[in-house]
C-alpha cells in the first residue's frame, strides 16, 4: 500500500462498517439493518479505476455492508434521480407490476446498477448486504439473492481501521504516509450516522488528511464525519477535544432534513405503523458543529459545494454523484 511498492497514486475509499440505523422512535425499537449506498462509491470507483489504487478503511476494520434499499433502481438516475424516482414508483404501483416488467421498461437504470454490483465485486470484495426491511424497494429485494452470493464468492479483501492507518502514518519505519494519498471519497446511506459522528480516530483521520492538504469527498449522510473534526488522537491515546479545529466554519452541504423527514415518513426506514425518528438529522448536526451549511432547495435536486480552503468536497446524495465524481476528478488532477 505504499507508493514506492507501486507507481500508481492511491487514494482512501472510507466506508462505514455499521449494521443497525438506530432509532428515536419508536422507543425501544431495535434498529433497522443499514450500511452504505453503493451508487455513492462506484461512480468514483469508475472514475479512477484505471489509474489509482484504493485502500480500503472503515472505521473499525471490519468489512462494510451494501443497503439494500441503495440498490432500487430509482437510485440509478444520476442527476434526473427525481425524476426516475418518480417514474418508477408509478411503474411499480401499476396492476400487473412485475420486478421484471419494471427491469424491462428501465433497461438503462438496470445497466447501471449492474455495472456498479461489478465495480463493488472487483474493488470491495467479499461483503454483506443489508437484510430488507418491510418498505424496501420490491425490485431491489428481488435481486438480493442474486446479489449476496455473488459477494460471497469474492475473496475477502483488507479492510484498514482507520487507527491502524493513523499509526501507520506515525512510525517512521512504515512507507505508508497520508502526504502520499491522492484523495479520500466517503459515501452515504444511513450507515455513517452510526460510525462515523463524534468519532475520535475519524477526527484524528480528517485533520491528518487536512494538514497533508489532501481534497475529502463526502456525499449524502457522510458529511456527518465533519461532525468528529473536533478531536484528535495523541500518540499515547488520549482524545483531545478542540472545538476551534482547522475545519470550523467549512462550506458544505449534505441530506436535507427536509429529504429525511419524507424519507421516514414514507420510504424503507419507515416503522410500519409507527412514527419513525432517527437520533437526530444530519445537516443540523453539522450547523450544531459550527459549519456553513447550504442545502438545494429541491430536496431531489443537485448540489455539490468545493471548499478550496478546507480542501473539502461535499454533495447532498445520490443524484450528486456524477457531478461530484466528476469535480473530484479535476481537483485532484489539477494538483498533480
Amino acid at each position: 500500500m505504499s507508493r514506492s511498492a507501486t507507481s500508481r497514486p492511491q487514494a482512501l475509499i472510507v466506508l462505514s462498517s455499521a449494521r443497525t440505523l438506530h432509532l428515536s422512535e419508536p422507543v425501544d425499537h431495535p434498529g433497522l439493518p443499514t450500511g452504505f449506498f453503493l451508487v455513492e462509491v462506484a461512480a468514483v470507483l469508475a472514475q479512477f479505476e484505471k489509474d489509482y489504487d484504493f485502500i480500503l478503511v472503515t472505521p473499525d476494520g471490519k468489512p462494510p455492508q451494501i443497503d439494500i434499499n441503495g440498490l432500487g433502481l430509482n437510485f440509478m438516475g444520476g442527476k434526473n434521480t427525481g425524476a426516475v424516482a418518480a417514474r418508477t414508483t408509478i411503474q411499480s404501483s401499476r396492476k400487473g407490476f412485475t420486478p421484471e416488467g419494471l427491469r424491462k421498461k428501465n433497461p438503462k437504470l438496470v445497466k447501471r446498477r449492474n455495472d456498479e454490483l461489478a465495480l463493488g465485486r472487483r474493488h470491495l470484495g467479499r461483503i454483506p448486504v443489508s437484510a430488507p426491511l418491510p418498505k424496501t424497494d420490491k425490485e431491489a429485494i428481488s435481486i438480493r439473492d442474486e446479489v449476496v452470493a455473488s459477494f460471497e464468492a469474492l475473496p475477502e479483501k483488507k479492510y484498514f481501521s482507520i487507527q491502524e492507518l493513523v499509526e501507520k502514518d506515525r512510525d517512521p519505519n512504515e512507507p505508508f504516509s497520508f502526504r502520499d494519498i491522492a484523495f479520500m471519497h466517503a459515501p452515504g446511506g444511513h450507515g455513517p450516522m452510526a460510525d462515523f459522528h463524534a468519532n475520535p480516530w475519524m477526527g484524528e483521520l480528517l485533520n491528518s488528511l487536512r494538514e497533508n492538504r489532501v481534497p475529502i469527498s463526502l456525499i449524502c449522510h457522510g458529511p456527518v464525519a465533519l461532525t468528529s473534526a473536533r478531536y484528535r488522537v495523541r500518540r499515547d491515546g488520549e482524545v483531545i477535544t478542540n472545538n476551534r479545529h482547522g475545519f470550523k466554519g467549512a462550506k458544505i452541504t449534505t441530506f436535507a432534513q427536509v429529504a429525511e423527514r419524507i424519507v421516514l415518513a414514507s420510504q424503507y426506514p419507515k416503522v410500519p405503523g409507527k412514527r419513525t425518528r432517527l437520533p437526530y438529522f444530519v445537516d443540523v448536526a453539522l450547523k450544531d458543529a459550527g459549519y456553513d451549511v447550504s442545502l438545494a432547495l429541491n430536496p431531489s435536486g443537485v448540489k455539490v459545494v468545493w471548499d478550496e480552503k478546507h480542501a473539502l468536497l461535499t454533495g447532498n446524495g445520490p443524484q450528486a454523484i456524477d457531478a461530484q465524481a466528476a469535480r473530484l476528478a479535476k481537483i485532484v488532477h489539477s494538483r498533480h
